[in-house]
């Protein structure tokens, strides 16, 4: 996975006013959680956009008043209204402990119900996984060259050496649907096989009168 780099400072106090105190200045209210203890700190709310614009997930170093905490970012609070952001969760990285967290997913190849009409679903942007970092890669990549109209690739068709799959066993992760176009060539299709067929037929009588 990729690494940023951000830096914060630790807040003085905790609490609501103070909260709203760090928003006026443009900064962030944040805490670092899971490791030997919870760190409260603040961080310029332009650093953010180096790691929520974005579908890449990353290891995020940060350096607290010159303490560097390794973490990944679990949870974001945006306001309702101004989509500012009001609060951000970072979980602490520690050495052995198994982590939580969606890795994107890229799709690899051309479905042939593609070409045939179809159209493509992509269910799931992310797949929720348990690991260890170091095991974690930067996407998934399925291979969706041999989906037809109708096929889809679910999470039990998925595995992944070292990683524990979190999503439901019955969730679809991408599919190829049939479309009114798709349906209306599948029905011209069958239409002209039978009229081939009843050609044949009547041929075959044509010539069995004129053997007569």
């Amino acid at each position: 996975m990729k690494t940023v780099s951000l830096s914060g400072s630790l807040r003085e106090n905790v609490g609501k006013e103070d909260a709203r105190k760090n928003r006026r200045k443009g900064n962030v209210p944040c805490v670092i959680y899971g490791g030997k203890e919870q760190i409260h700190f603040q961080m310029d709310e332009r650093q953010f956009k180096d790691i929520i614009f974005t579908a890449e997930v990353f290891i995020i170093d940060i350096d607290i008043d010159g303490k560097p905490y390794k973490t990944i970012l679990q949870d974001i609070q945006y306001h309702p209204v101004t989509d500012r952001i009001l609060h951000a969760d970072f979980l602490e990285v520690v050495p052995g402990k198994p982590v939580k967290i969606g890795i994107p997913v890229k799709l690899k190849g051309t479905a042939p119900g593609i070409i045939k009409g179809g159209k493509l679903f992509k269910k799931l942007r992310k797949l929720f996984v348990k690991g260890l970092i170091e095991d974690l890669p930067e996407f998934f990549e399925i291979d969706i060259s041999s989906l037809d109209i109708g096929d889809s690739v679910v999470i039990r068709d998925l595995s992944y050496d070292k990683l524990e799959l979190l999503n439901a066993h019955s969730e679809v992760v991408v599919s190829v649907r049939t479309t009114r176009v798709a349906s209306t060539e599948e029905e011209e299709e069958e239409e002209e096989g039978e009229g081939e067929g009843e050609g044949a037929e009547g041929g075959e009588g044509t010539s069995e009168e004129k053997s007569e």
